[in-house]
């Protein structure tokens, strides 16, 4: 596990220096590369954070393809202030699972090629609360969980009943997720689960011994979120979305295991994504049914989350804006339109025609959608846009265009608000991963 000496074929290039870091005292560059700390080589942005947290360090760099030894001193509250081009040197670990219902898969093609990347990786999974499956896991990954113990994990279930889930996966490989859980837990490492529930398929009973086998897991296995399947206009499989009747027995069957568990366990375990609330226009559970979790990743909580606090942050905006247009997709636009009202802010949900009716929310809305949609509108005040329409790696939205493309089409002023600090899931190629808003 040490590798002692050993250099990585894949180093670490250097993106920024935080001025008056550590790193910046050590002279350390932009487009630098780094390559072992204390004789570790690194890997990726974890094996940073855990050999950089001695007092003395040892770095060995590249600079203009010639190797170098640099020896700085810290203190153990510094910040070592390194950004990375990637989080992970190595390249990201892909998913061998061909899942019907996964939604890289459901992608119109020629898009941008970061968008079919089917991630996989545990790293991820520590760094940034990405849903793992844990099917790729060597035991060099074990080694590496239990010594820097990585917890906590974010991991796909499905369902416990491993046939079962190797036919969800469509991997006949799959091991049984109960005893990897409990692997997990016997290092110490809390896990978050997730189940996307398909009609007909991973619900009623089938549902009902996932969340048994998983509340025999707590506390090491501390939230289980049940979300529905989502289907784009490419899907091509016999998966299909829940009929409204379906819904409701789902949230009343996950509303009763709810009860129980608080009365057992003192919280509720389990927790529905907020589509189940919306699309059926139930009353969303009270702030503390969360437990003080943050699934925002799942869409649990989202919209609790906004009524808490970026109501009065969005409010404070469009009060200093003239008659503003507030563009959302379907599912949100009514909470929207209940937060800003008596003001003179207008509220425009785009129907996604890029990817289906039937996909609702603001993230995953197309770019030229709104702009169809705003195009012939008698209305000059700006247009705000939701910063996850723009929230990957790129800063485009899924079909490829900036927000300066947007206001070129409208002739009108594009305002896509700051994500707030250390809200939804997290996603930034540093040390200090960002979050992303979802609605």
């Amino acid at each position: 596990m040490t590798r002692a000496g050993h250099v990585p074929k894949s180093p670490g290039r250097i993106s920024a220096v935080q001025a008056g870091s550590v790193a910046a005292r050590a002279d350390l560059r932009a487009g630098d590369e780094l390559l072992v700390i204390n004789k570790h080589s690194v890997r990726d942005l974890i094996d940073v954070r855990y050999y950089a947290s001695e007092a003395s360090l040892n770095l060995l760099i590249r600079r203009g393809g010639v190797e170098r030894v640099i020896e700085v001193e810290r203190r153990y509250q510094d910040y070592l202030g390194l950004e990375f081009e990637e989080p992970l040197f190595d390249g990201v670990r892909r998913c061998s699972n061909r899942c019907e219902f996964c939604f890289v898969a459901q992608m119109p093609s020629d898009l941008r090629p970061s968008l079919y990347m089917r991630d996989d990786d545990y790293r991820y999974s520590f760094l940034f609360g990405s849903y793992i499956t844990l099917t790729n896991l060597t035991e060099s990954d074990w080694e590496r969980i239990a010594e820097q113990h990585l917890s906590p994990l974010y991991v796909s279930v499905h369902a416990t009943e491993t046939d079962l889930r190797r036919r969800l996966l469509q991997n006949p490989a799959a091991s049984d997720v109960t005893i990897q859980l409990g692997r997990l837990a016997e290092l110490g490492v809390e896990t978050h689960t997730q189940i996307v529930v398909l009609p007909g398929c991973n619900d009623g009973i089938h549902l009902d011994r996932s969340i048994s086998d998983l509340v025999g897991l707590y506390p090491a296995v501390r939230s289980v979120s049940i979300v529905p399947v989502g289907l784009t206009k490419y899907h091509r499989s016999d998966c299909r979305l829940h009929t409204e009747a379906e819904m409701r027995v789902v949230v009343e069957q996950v509303s009763a295991w709810q009860a129980r568990l608080r009365d057992a366990l003192g919280v509720d375990f389990v927790y529905l994504s907020d589509e189940w609330y919306l699309r059926l226009g139930e009353a969303l559970p009270r702030a503390e049914r969360y437990d003080a979790l943050d699934l925002t990743e799942n869409g649990v909580g989202l919209v609790r989350h906004f009524l808490g606090s970026e109501r009065y942050t969005l409010r404070s905006l469009v009060s200093d804006l003239c008659c503003p247009s507030l563009v959302t997709g379907t599912l949100f636009a009514p909470i929207l339109r209940s937060a800003v009202a008596g003001s003179s802010t207008e509220i425009i949900p785009v129907i996604n025609r890029f990817l289906g009716e039937s996909v609702t929310v603001a993230g995953l809305m197309a770019a030229e959608d709104v702009i169809d949609r705003l195009k012939d509108r008698n209305r000059v005040g700006p247009v705000i846009l939701p910063p996850a329409m723009f929230g990957g790696p790129e800063g485009q939205s899924l079909d490829g265009l900036w927000p300066v493309d947007v206001q070129e089409a409208l002739g009108r002023t594009v305002i896509v608000p700051a994500i707030p600090d250390g809200y939804g899931p997290q996603g930034a190629a540093s040390a200090d991963p960002g979050g992303g808003l979802g609605l």
